[in-house]
């Protein structure tokens, strides 16, 4: 392992904790903005949208009782470092699972950070070339990478790969993904949380 760049040091002391980056979305919002440079209509829609999304993670997120089990063993600090944007679909979805889950246990603290406002942090967490959202990176104490997850559960992943390789329109696939995380109801989110945190353990 090697430890983290200063980019990473940097973004942790700028980040949100969930609290701030839910109210930091709502203040936008108030004001029909969202994060990031682009601000038309169509991407205040999208934000809008992921702020109910959001909401409704947070009531019906049911722990399993693997990730519970895993994150209550946890007997060493974490850091876990989000990049998210308030625009982003995939993080509405998986990022307020995210915050729930480091609630379990105190030596686990989130911080969460803006996409377009750390592109040199950004860009070590490409997904095949793009800068794809939202990305988790648990690092311990001395801000030394672990571990990293992201952008989305592999079922999802694989309905946008599909999509893309068949050129399919976006609207088309994003439906199905989101169609995709209603019924899995992060389940699957959770299963690779508690494998990624075993294997660091």
């Amino acid at each position: 392992m090697m430890r983290a760049p200063v980019s990473t040091v940097e973004a942790w002391n700028a980040g949100f904790t969930y609290s701030e980056y839910r109210t930091h979305l709502e203040e936008l919002l108030k004001n029909n903005q969202t994060t990031g440079p682009d601000q038309s209509d169509k991407m205040v829609q999208y934000a809008k949208l992921n702020m109910q999304r959001m909401r409704r993670v947070e009531k019906t997120f049911e722990f399993s009782s693997h990730l519970h089990e895993t994150l209550t063993s946890i007997v060493n600090p974490q850091r876990w470092l989000v990049i998210s944007e308030g625009w982003c679909g995939d993080a509405a979805q998986s990022v307020p699972a995210l915050a729930l889950a480091a609630r379990v246990n105190h030596l686990i603290e989130l911080r969460i950070v803006l996409r377009d406002e750390h592109p040199a942090l950004m860009d070590q967490y490409l997904y095949h070339g793009t800068r794809s959202i939202p990305k988790l990176i648990i690092m311990n104490e001395r801000f030394v990478e672990l571990a990293n997850w992201g952008p989305r559960p592999a079922v999802a992943q694989q309905i946008v790969d599909a999509g893309k390789r068949g050129g399919l329109p976006h609207e088309i696939w994003v439906e199905e993904v989101h169609a995709r995380y209603a019924k899995d109801k992060a389940r699957s989110l959770q299963q690779e949380l508690t494998e990624m945190l075993k294997a660091i353990r």
